[in-house]
């Protein structure tokens, strides 16, 4: 079965042995974007967050079939070839990074949720950051880049 969507602007056509495939393998073995981590494989920890057509998506739950004719966004299409993207730069700068299984997972479910919300409140926030676990960091940085976030989007005139 082809498949064929875009990954981080670029379309791409992957031909899938069976339909049962799961994107997290796809994205990871077939297209190398290993920045998309394999955790709990139930959809519970948020490791292998992506976003596909601009919302988060656990991609250890969604059939690679199933995403033919989508936009799929991972923490590698993020960065342009200078700089870090501005949810990015914000885990640099707050210190929010420790051995980094869960921060791809983070950085996209902080992308889904500013993009939407440009200046979302501290609700928002930790409903957001609730869909990712982390067992090196604790929470409080990783709050403290979402809101270094929304700073450095304004400052930016993404916001």
């Amino acid at each position: 079965m082809l498949v064929k969507f875009k990954l981080n602007g670029d379309p791409v056509e992957v031909m899938l042995k069976s339909g049962d495939r799961l994107l997290v393998d796809v994205l990871r073995e077939d297209l190398q974007m290993t920045g998309t981590k394999h955790g709990c494989g139930i959809g519970a920890c948020g490791t292998c967050t992506v976003l596909v057509d601009g919302y988060p998506v656990a991609s250890c739950l969604q059939l690679a079939a199933l995403v033919d004719g989508a936009e799929i966004r991972t923490v590698e299409g993020l960065a342009a070839a200078s700089s870090l993207h501005y949810v990015q730069q914000a885990f640099v700068n707050t210190s929010a990074l420790q051995c980094g299984i869960c921060i791809p997972g983070h950085i996209m479910a902080a992308c889904a949720l500013l993009e939407k919300t440009p200046r979302p409140t501290d609700e928002q926030i930790r409903a957001s950051i609730d869909s990712v676990y982390c067992r090196c960091t604790g929470y409080a940085r990783i709050a403290a880049a979402y809101k270094e976030a929304v700073t450095l989007a304004r400052k930016a005139g993404q916001a």
